[in-house]
């Protein structure tokens, strides 16, 4: 069959700086698909991603990886044969969520395989070397690689120089294993120290983000403030207007009474002139009646002068009648000024 893809998502795909260890690196401009495979022949699990003709993604699943989500909706792990880092981005937590459930389900699955295989490799080596002790040694030859012609009878010399070499054929194994495990005891130390590492950053990244959040929530109180005070402002601005015109209307109305304040004394001056006017004609009527009296008592007492005195009385009674006139004006403009203030 071979592989066969058992899962696929879109993520945006990166991978970590290999010269800083510290930023990321996008290996798309764009989400691809991402896929989990199953290869049954070899009964392992891969996480294959392709951009086009170039792969970007060739993750071999073992039990060791984790995957962690350092946001929500992003994770990361951590492959020590590809030395990097990969990191998705997703779209929503849902699909990180569901990508996150299949790699620690394909996580104990590759687990279960290798487990089955050590049991198989163990079971192997055990018949092995019950095979070998149950060997007869009664008999003198037995064929050792090679067709009945070509039997080669084996002494104890030979059986010594035999189970010399598998000795040391077992010690090198040994050995190599011993070297494996000294290199994997490395790569889990540095996926070790680098997950505390990506710990310690995520922990960073999260306080930073707290204090990002704090200072968002800040802001945006700040700009709440700020618009009440922008409607202060505003209301305050319409009020000033006002309180403006109210003061316009306020001082024009200031100089119209400056003005009107202005001829007051004029006014004044003109009322008293009237009064000692209105004065000196009431004594010179008070004379001219006196003389009017005279006159009249003369005019009485002599006939004579009768014509003359009449003619003298005509024309003191014309000039009576024009300061009679100017006197009736006199008051007229008394009455008109008092009905004006």
């Amino acid at each position: 069959m071979g592989e066969q893809p058992i899962f696929t998502t879109r993520a945006h795909v990166f991978q970590i700086d290999p010269s800083t260890k510290k930023n990321w690196v996008p290996g798309s401009k764009q989400a691809v698909t991402v896929s989990y495979f199953y290869d049954s022949t070899r009964n392992s699990y891969r996480i294959i991603s392709v951009d086009g003709s170039k792969v970007i993604i060739n993750s071999t699943i073992t039990p060791n990886m984790n995957f962690t989500k350092t946001s929500q909706k992003f994770g990361q792990w951590a492959d020590s044969r590809a030395n990097t880092v990969f990191g998705l981005g997703f779209a929503s937590e849902q699909q990180l969520a569901k990508f996150a459930e299949k790699f620690l389900e394909v996580k104990e699955a590759a687990k279960m395989a290798r487990e089955k295989s050590q049991e198989k490799m163990e079971t192997s080596s055990e018949q092995s070397q019950e095979s070998g002790r149950e060997t007869p040694s009664g008999k003198p030859a037995s064929s050792f690689n090679g067709t009945d012609d070509e039997k080669i009878s084996i002494s104890p010399e030979n059986e010594a120089l035999k189970s010399e070499v598998e000795q040391r054929k077992c010690e090198l194994e040994l050995q190599a294993l011993r070297e494996s495990n000294a290199r994997l005891q490395e790569v889990l130390e540095e996926e070790r120290i680098s997950a505390e590492n990506w710990r310690s950053r995520v922990t960073q990244s999260q306080e930073e983000e707290n204090q990002l959040r704090n200072q968002i929530s800040e802001l945006e109180l700040q700009c709440k403030e700020l618009n009440l005070e922008k409607e202060r402002n505003v209301q305050l601005t319409r009020r000033i207007q006002e309180l403006e015109s109210d003061l316009q209307d306020k001082q024009q109305e200031l100089e119209n009474l400056c003005k009107q304040a202005e001829t007051i004394p004029q006014l004044m001056a003109e009322c008293e002139n009237l009064t000692a006017k209105l004065q000196a004609a009431e004594v010179k009527s008070q004379d001219l009646g006196e003389k009017l009296k005279l006159l009249q008592g003369e005019v009485d007492g002599s006939q004579h002068k009768h014509k003359n005195m009449k003619t003298e009385l005509k024309k003191f009674m014309d000039i009576l009648d024009g300061k009679i006139d100017e006197l009736h004006e006199v008051r007229q403009g008394i009455s008109k000024l008092g009905v004006d203030n």
